[in-house]
């Protein structure tokens, strides 16, 4: 009877153990992937810095879908003086940011 004890105490030391391990597993996996998250929306925050300050002409020539590095960019204007610019990650699809930019016609930015 004692051994039959032993034996059902130590399954449950063993479930236990194995669901702890388990869970510091998955613990570790979401923080390495928080982790490279950060890191690429940093980066993907100072190129769309970098895309802020480009005058009307860059704005121009880079109208439509262009690759650049890890992502996609996408400039669009919707109205003569506005620019939608949309930082898409290219491996997952999905926007990580989006902003719109107002640059002044040639013939009034001059006044």
């Amino acid at each position: 009877m004692v051994l039959l004890e032993v034996l059902v105490a130590m399954t449950i030391v063993a479930v236990g153990g194995a669901a702890i391990v388990s869970l510091a597993s998955a613990s570790l996996d979401a923080v390495s992937r928080a982790t490279a998250a950060e890191r690429d929306a940093t980066q993907a925050s100072a190129f769309l810095d970098a895309v802020a300050l480009w005058p009307r002409a860059d704005l121009d020539r880079h109208l439509g879908v262009r690759t650049e590095g890890a992502w996609h960019l996408v400039v669009e204007r919707p109205l003569a003086t506005l620019y939608q610019v949309t930082l898409t990650d290219s491996a997952h699809d999905h926007d990580i940011f989006s902003t719109t930019l107002y640059r002044p016609d040639e013939a009034y930015a001059t006044r």
